[in-house]
């Protein structure tokens, strides 16, 4: 009786998610001809195409994608057994997005939890903006991630709330006349929108004099005593003040943080895994005080 063994379907699932031999190859770290060879063997089991390759990459075709479904559940069902029988935890590699914001407050608790649960779990961490991101796991270029959600958005997946605050040097001073000199991150983040809001809504004059796509290169502005920049509470540096919400300034609103994974088909057992571990973290944290 033919038979399809786990490598070949955990194969044919990494093929399907990446949509690409190349890159699926580099993911699973065989060769591309190595991949071609047990696509083929899966093919003659189920006698039938599976994959199309198309311009892109490559496609499933319908007898694909029913094949993707058993798939799916049965090479979960065996890494589950095999995690409750020898209780050796998981194995494998998993790709983590964080914004630069949480990476000082939050990314050291969840990597120790991470690692002390999933010892042998190999980790990639990847900092970026929350658009680029959400882009990235929508590409699967990132597995899990925590991003940041506005306070109209989705609350159902808001583990915890965070402050944005205001942040200047120690001897920053508003200019007496002209507008405000405020630097910001990329205009698709919930920090440059929200302070551009804020702002407006305050009938306050200002200009965005600075723009940086990093947390560092903002630091450097606002050290530099020329500009006022917004960052959630937990990210601001000692040698740094919050300014308070005032006549020089409006209030500015709470961010939520959620842990995500691509959309698509279930997550794999190990991605399940380490954003259950991810959420438990973040929601036990103590809060900072405001």
């Amino acid at each position: 009786m033919l038979q399809l063994d786990f490598d070949l379907l955990r194969t044919f699932v990494a093929i399907a998610d990446a949509g690409s031999l190349t890159r699926a190859a580099a993911e699973v770290g065989r060769t591309q001809s190595a991949l071609s060879m047990q696509l083929k063997r899966i093919e003659e089991i189920v006698d039938g195409a599976v994959l199309v390759r198309t311009a892109r990459g490559v496609e499933l075709t319908s007898r694909g994608d029913r094949l993707l479904s058993h798939a799916r559940r049965l090479v979960r069902a065996h890494d589950e057994a095999l995690v409750d029988v020898t209780g050796r935890g998981l194995t494998g590699s998993i790709r983590l997005g964080c914004p630069e914001d949480y990476c000082t407050e939050f990314l050291p608790a969840v990597l120790r939890a991470i690692a002390a649960q999933h010892p042998r779990v190999a980790l990639e961490v990847v900092c970026a903006p929350t658009p680029l991101l959400e882009k990235m796991l929508d590409a699967r270029r990132v597995d899990v991630a925590l991003v940041s959600l506005a306070a109209q958005g989705n609350l159902e997946r808001v583990i915890r709330w965070e402050d944005l605050v205001w942040i200047a040097s120690q001897d920053f001073y508003a200019p007496s006349d002209g507008p405000l000199q405020i630097a910001l991150s990329a205009p698709e983040t919930l920090d440059h929108q929200a302070a551009r809001r804020a702002l407006d809504s305050a009938n306050i004059s200002y200009r965005v004099a600075y723009e940086s796509v990093s947390k560092d290169g903002l630091l450097a502005i606002v050290r530099a005593g020329i500009a006022v920049a917004v960052l959630t509470r937990g990210a601001v540096p000692a040698d740094l003040r919050i300014m308070p919400a005032g006549e020089l300034l409006p209030p500015l609103p709470h961010v939520g943080i959620a842990v995500v994974s691509h959309t698509g088909p279930a997550d794999s057992l190990l991605v399940e895994n380490v954003k259950d571990l991810m959420t438990r973290t973040l929601s036990t944290m103590s809060p900072l005080s405001s």
